[in-house]
């Protein structure tokens, strides 16, 4: 096995695997996994994850292994595996087209990429021939060796993405590219291997629908962690970086790495709900440059795509009041590839990273935030929505995380209530507890914080559940409507609290407890109090 030595450097940026070995880049050792598809003769797989997860890498490291066997790699598990020998290897990247202003400018763009692609092959594509591009195309695999071909296709819908609110533009596109796609469906005999990546699986395509025998490897627990870092591999391959990040924050490294799991931990990417893996671009960035803290460095390198600015409509954005909550999805969904105008945009958001999944209970499938970065992000889409500036700025400025960090219940309870009386009700009610609550989770998000809803313990769930430095914070909610008493309601969440033992197994060193009654009348919380502060 690969053995990372303390010299080594990160790999952040890097999607070329012969480089990153060359240049003895730390690699996180995946190639167990990589034998096993890789061996499958006349193997066709598709793979989506969303983007900066290390799909290209991906394809680079398969690109090498079949053109060049085992020259880049020494050391790691697939050496004492594979047998096979070279192949003429073809890569294409279609993230390279996705700036073009109709089906003409694509469709040139399209024949340029496979004639340059191809051309070491054998295809030479003549434009004056009378035959169009793609029977061109057919007639020359027809004449390909068999099995002496490996195709690798990266961002397959990168075109398709970049046109998503061109409804004309889009459908000319998926045109073009699906007869592309439907020309390896008779002409099959050469591949020896198919691999295929994306985000979001697009309908009439052909891909899912012609090509023969694709294994869509998506949601295989198998293969639930081909790309992104478990945390076992966090500490094999990066534990002098944590322990570098955590001398210079100043903090011990099993509470830097809590936090690390806090903020980039929790992508499930199989239908098991078995494994989960880290955000490798993230976890990355911050080991790079560890001063500047834990930021959202996903986000920030583009994590806000048209998939998520042009085509989030479901009742989670009518309704902000759902903040946090577990979507719950058919598993079918998951799979089938969808028509974008019928898409399900709770699957969209989860292809896109922005959810993942929770927990699988027969053929449902729940899905939630994977972690602290992607939920402050969403909580600032969703306050930006909602808010007046002033109340907006007092989220993102920390003006919340400051008093809650000085353990000021009033002035926190001031500062959701400022929030609350900002939000144009009539658009955005507050008709439940359970949507007080994901309010204030969502105004807890955006400023920085990672507030978990119904925290689990032997005698129930809390409400809500957040840690500043050394202090477990627990709220619980009442919500007064009609003629409740709103000083009886908020006995009782104390008493719930105390009764219930929220917040003691946190592994926190103090304890503070608050219980709070939003009255429906007056649309803001009328009742609150602090029990003891609890050393534990």
């Amino acid at each position: 096995m690969n053995n990372p030595t303390p010299e080594q450097t990160l790999p952040l940026g890097v999607s070329d695997f012969a480089g990153l070995r060359q240049d003895g880049l730390i690699y996180v050792d995946k190639t167990e996994m990589i034998a096993r598809m890789a061996a499958t003769r006349k193997g066709k797989f598709f793979l989506a994850r969303p983007r900066r997860f290390g799909k290209s890498l991906l394809v680079s490291t398969f690109e090498s292994l079949f053109k060049y066997g085992l020259r880049d790699f020494q050391g790691l598990a697939i050496e004492s595996l594979w047998k096979d020998k070279t192949y003429s290897v073809v890569r294409l990247d279609f993230s390279e087209i996705k700036f073009f202003s109709s089906q003409a400018d694509f469709l040139g763009q399209l024949i340029d990429m496979l004639a340059d692609a191809f051309a070491p092959c054998g295809f030479a594509y003549s434009a004056d021939a009378p035959r169009s591009w793609n029977r061109q195309f057919s007639t020359w695999l027809k004449s390909v060796p068999i099995g002496s071909l490996v195709i690798l296709i990266d961002e397959y819908d990168a075109p398709l993405t970049a046109c998503l609110d061109q409804a004309e533009l889009f459908e000319k596109v998926r045109e073009t590219l699906a007869s592309f796609y439907a020309v390896f469906k008779s002409n099959d005999a050469p591949l020896r291997f198919l691999f295929i990546t994306g985000i979001t699986k697009y309908s009439k395509v052909s891909i899912f629908s012609e090509l023969n025998n694709l294994n869509d490897i998506t949601l295989d627990v198998e293969y639930g962690t081909l790309l992104g870092y478990t945390e076992e591999e966090l500490g094999r391959y990066f534990g002098n970086y944590i322990a570098q990040a955590a001398e210079v924050l100043e903090l011990p490294p099993e509470e830097l790495l809590a936090r690390m799991r806090e903020r980039y931990d929790g992508y499930c990417f199989d239908g098991q709900a078995s494994s989960h893996v880290y955000s490798p671009w993230s976890t990355l960035m911050f080991l790079t440059k560890p001063r500047n803290g834990l930021e959202n460095y996903w986000i920030e390198s583009g994590g806000q795509t048209s998939l998520l600015m042009n085509f989030i409509k479901s009742h989670s954005l009518k309704d902000p009041g759902q903040y946090g909550q577990l979507q719950k999805v058919d598993k079918d969904l998951l799979s089938i590839s969808a028509d974008v105008r019928t898409i399900n945009d709770t699957v969209l958001l989860m292809q896109a990273g922005y959810l993942t999944i929770k927990a699988v209970r027969g053929d449902m499938v729940y899905l939630g935030y994977p972690n602290g970065e992607v939920a402050q992000t969403m909580a600032k889409f969703y306050a930006a929505l909602m808010l007046e500036k002033q109340a907006l700025d007092m989220i993102s400025e920390g003006v919340i995380r400051s008093h809650l960090e000085n353990c000021d219940v009033p002035a926190f309870v001031t500062d959701v209530n400022k929030a609350f009386l900002a939000i144009d009700y009539k658009e955005y009610p507050v008709t439940s507890e359970t949507n007080c609550r994901a309010m204030v989770s969502m105004f807890l998000n955006g400023a920085g914080l990672t507030a978990q809803s119904e925290t689990h313990n032997a005698l129930g769930r809390s409400d809500l559940e957040f840690t500043i430095g050394e202090t477990r914070w627990v709220l619980e909610f009442k919500y007064a409507a009609g003629k409740d008493n709103p000083g009886a309601l908020l006995e009782k969440a104390l008493s719930q609290m105390e009764g219930r033992m929220y917040g003691r197994q946190s592994g926190a060193s103090r304890l503070m407890r608050v219980g709070l009654v939003f009255s429906e009348a007056q649309r803001q919380i009328v009742a609150s109090r602090a029990l003891e502060p609890m050393t534990l």
